[in-house]
């Protein structure tokens, strides 16, 4: 599934594999609208990212913690991220 979002790294944080992006945008402002818009996705979807939001960009990342590591909804999930921006 990683081919279909190239964009995403996957990284290891305490040996969990984990999906992240940084979003870029011209300010602040634009950068809180997508942390809003990516919070009501997983509200929706019942499946949360850890988010940081920063002047200019938003950091998203997606694993399931329950399995403490990657299933396909995280894939899925960064993909309709991507469909945000």
């Amino acid at each position: 599934f990683h081919a279909q979002i190239p964009e995403w790294e996957i990284i290891d944080v305490g040996g969990v594999p984990q999906l992240r992006h940084t979003f870029a945008f011209p300010d602040f402002a634009e950068a809180i609208a997508f942390t809003d818009e990516v919070g009501a996705l997983a509200e929706e979807e019942g499946h949360h990212p850890a988010i940081l939001t920063e002047y200019g960009k938003v950091t998203v990342t997606w694993y399931t913690h329950k399995i403490n590591g990657l299933h396909v909804n995280d894939f899925i999930m960064a993909a309709r991220s991507d469909q945000l921006q």
